[in-house]
C-alpha cells in the first residue's frame, strides 16, 4: 500500500472519531445549556451568592463544550481539506 493511501486511511479513521466526538459533545452541550438556563433563572430569582456561583459554573461548562465543538469542527475541516489534496494527488 502506498504512503498516500495509508494517510487517507488514517485521516478517515480520525474523521470517524471526530464525528463520534462531535455527536457526544453536542448532546452534552444540550444538557449543559438546560442546566445553565435553570441556574441563571435561579440566580436571577433568588439573588443568592450560591446560585450566582452555580450560574457562573454552568456558564463555564457551556463555554467549554462550545469551544470543544469549535476545535473539533476546525480539525475536521482541516482533515477534509488534507484528504481532498491527497485524493487529487492519487488521481
Amino acid at each position: 500500500m502506498r504512503r498516500i493511501e495509508k494517510k487517507l486511511f488514517a485521516i478517515g479513521d480520525r474523521l470517524a472519531t471526530i464525528s463520534s466526538e462531535l455527536h457526544l459533545a453536542r448532546e452534552e452541550l444540550i444538557y449543559h445549556r438546560h442546566l445553565d438556563d435553570d441556574a441563571r433563572r435561579d440566580a436571577a430569582v433568588s439573588g443568592s451568592p450560591i446560585d450566582r456561583a452555580d450560574a457562573r459554573e454552568t456558564s463555564g461548562d457551556v463555554a467549554r463544550f462550545e469551544g470543544l465543538i469549535a476545535r473539533l469542527e476546525t480539525e475536521r475541516e482541516a482533515l477534509e481539506a488534507h484528504r481532498a489534496r491527497l485524493l487529487d494527488r492519487l488521481g
